[in-house]
């Protein structure tokens, strides 16, 4: 296959190297980098020495860089195009893309920062109004991009209401090392992927106030019960939550070191401002610019979600951790199911 990923970040550069690896049928793989002085460096090296660095790239990836209002007539013989960028670039990419005749997934967890007083949309909604043609897709899943970009055994789900897209997932990506797993809900492993980056900053916070880990097990669980009810109000399927999108990205996201969300949880608990934790990463925290939109988004459907109203409230500087704390376990009693 000819693939290209748009979008030279951590994440994006990992699945381009697990693509054109040995790990499975190796494809030929053209990675895009939005500055052509990066695109040219990373060409040269042979490796992200920004993001991923030590990690060579396989033989059969090469990096370009095209003006953006250019790229539609040098994508016209690929397979398949993977957007690799952040949420708030995807409707930009979208529309840039939007009479491709190759299948368009992206990779991106969150929801699109809302506009003229909107509510922020999920990947298939952003596209449903700029490329509604669009044979469109989402891989999503628990996944780090260092251990992608090493070979490391990872899961991810390959979500799309089109089949073929699906099996282009597989085809693109299934191997040795990288098992992809076909799903229909696209909504269900969008939101799973959106909501989860709110919760691990929560879990961060806990761990990083030493709370212990019943109460880290306790908020992942009750983290799962809110991702659910939003997923539901959506229109998502309640067992997508159980699998690798919901339970899989909460935990791995939630606990796991390399998490960049958990990371801002754990630096406000040692007393760093917002500014500083996020300045600190040196890479996005979707967490951090999603928590609003999804509280937001959960209020206009009525779905409770008292984890998430804590964190925006944390983040906005309304709170302290302890206070946000307080919150959450003052709270009346509830039937667990609510």
């Amino acid at each position: 296959m000819n693939i290209t990923v748009l979008g030279a970040g951590a994440w994006g550069t990992a699945l381009a190297m697990a693509a054109a690896g040995d790990q499975g049928e190796p494809h030929t793989v053209r990675l895009w980098a939005r500055d052509p002085a990066q695109a040219a460096r990373m060409q040269a090296e042979r490796q992200n020495a920004r993001y991923l660095p030590g990690l060579a790239f396989p033989a059969r990836l090469s990096v370009f860089h095209q003006p953006l209002e250019a790229l539609a007539g040098a994508l016209a013989d690929q397979d398949l195009l993977v957007l690799g960028t952040p949420m708030a670039a995807l409707r930009g990419l979208l529309t840039a893309l939007r009479d491709a005749s190759a299948p368009v997934v992206w990779l991106c967890k969150g929801f699109e920062r809302p506009t003229d007083g909107g509510v922020g949309l999920l990947g298939h909604e952003v596209c449903a109004q700029v490329a509604p043609a669009l044979r469109a897709g989402v891989l999503s899943g628990p996944s780090f991009a260092q251990e992608v970009a090493r070979g490391a055994p990872t899961a991810l789900v390959a979500a799309s209401r089109d089949a073929d897209v699906r099996q282009v997932l597989v085809q693109a990506f299934h191997g040795p090392a990288l098992r992809v797993y076909a799903n229909d809900d696209v909504v269900g492993v969008e939101v799973g992927g959106a909501v989860k980056n709110v919760m691990a900053i929560a879990t961060g916070l806990c761990d990083g106030l030493g709370l212990g880990l019943n109460a880290r097990a306790a908020l992942i669980t009750r983290g799962l019960a809110e991702i659910s009810r939003l997923g539901l109000a959506l229109g998502a399927r309640p067992e997508t939550f159980m699998g690798l999108s919901g339970l899989g990205d909460l935990v791995l996201t939630a606990t796991g070191d390399l998490s960049r969300n958990r990371q801002v949880g754990l630096l406000l608990a040692q007393g760093q401002t917002l500014q500083q934790a996020v300045d600190s990463l040196g890479h996005v925290a979707e967490g951090v610019y999603s928590a609003r939109t999804v509280a937001q988004r959960a209020r206009s459907l009525q779905v409770d979600m008292p984890i998430t109203e804590a964190v925006v409230a944390l983040l906005d500087g309304q709170l302290t951790p302890a206070q946000a704390l307080a919150r959450l376990m003052g709270r009346d009693p509830v039937a667990e199911t609510r």
